[in-house]
């Protein structure tokens, strides 16, 4: 075996760890992708021989290709990404598919995504190195050209971001299930009480429709509550599908995907409903099984 062989065999074995680094980061999959094919050309380009952890040298590599990727979204005035849902990882309500596992591990749900998409780059950097992978400070603050102290700052900022918002779900599926069956049943039935009482009082429901409206943002039990009475009561074909690991579902019209959307349960309440309903983006995630 010659030495790009065994390169390449050993990079494989990382793949998936990289890519959820880089899609926690980033919050697509597109360029969670991009970075990890950089990676690997950089891999192949560099002198490793006195590498003794190829998997922290990768993820660092990767982690400065995700902050440089972020940095250059802000140098060419793109959007703010708190204005677009991140890109959802769609699965069969019967369990995650393998290659999917890695990227939504660590409760890695859309909820904990949207709050990271509001953090400056160095914070969300610092942030899932150190509370998602467990990196030392020395370490993160060489990726984000800090003092190991201003990059243990960047994290804590992020973590009381992240904590002062409902991100993290019940883990119950089960529980997950009969929330949001209980749910429908009563926006289907128009049921604003019932709707009310699943629902947390200060819920939000985000629903990203692209170009054509951009993200809605409702906060509040009793208003989201009329908007998914609304909702449910169209001609519309909802399917269960699991959602970067919780239950959620997939809305099809005439046949194609027009939604998807994802529910935050706590405590038996729903505290956050995300929806992507971007034609452009919806186009390019893999639920084209889920409409069958």
């Amino acid at each position: 075996m010659t030495e790009q062989q065994r390169l390449s065999e050993e990079f494989e074995q990382h793949r998936g760890h990289l890519r959820g680094v880089a899609y926690r980061m980033l919050g697509s999959l597109s360029d969670a992708d991009d970075a990890v094919q950089e990676a690997w050309l950089r891999l192949h380009r560099s002198e490793v021989d006195e590498v003794e952890n190829l998997r922290a040298w990768l993820t660092t590599v990767v982690a400065r290709l995700s902050l440089d990727m972020l940095r250059s979204r802000e140098r060419r005035g793109e959007e703010p990404l708190e204005l677009r849902l991140p890109e959802p990882i769609v699965d069969a309500p019967d369990g995650t598919h393998p290659e999917h596992e890695a990227l939504i591990a660590d409760s890695v749900g859309l909820a904990l995504l949207v709050v990271l998409s509001t953090l400056s780059p160095a914070e969300r950097i610092a942030f899932v190195l150190h509370d998602l992978f467990a990196i030392p400070f020395d370490e993160i603050g060489r990726v984000v050209d800090r003092s190991p102290d201003a990059a243990r700052e960047l994290a804590s900022r992020a973590r009381r971001r992240v904590r002062s918002a409902p991100t993290e779900p019940d883990a119950d599926l089960a529980t997950q299930r009969e929330v949001t069956a209980a749910f429908r049943a009563a926006a289907r039935d128009g049921d604003l009480a019932a709707l009310v009482g699943l629902l947390d009082p200060d819920v939000v429901l985000r629903a990203d429709l692209g170009a054509s409206g951009g993200v809605q943002v409702i906060r509040g039990a009793e208003t989201v509550a009329r908007q998914a009475s609304d909702y449910q009561r169209r001609d519309l074909d909802i399917r269960p599908a699991l959602i970067n690991g919780v239950v959620g579902v997939v809305t099809l019209q005439d046949g194609r995907p027009s939604a998807v959307g994802a529910y935050t349960i706590r405590g038996r309440r729903i505290v956050a409903i995300d929806i992507l309903a971007d034609p452009g983006r919806l186009a390019r995630l893999d639920i084209a099984r889920l409409a069958r």
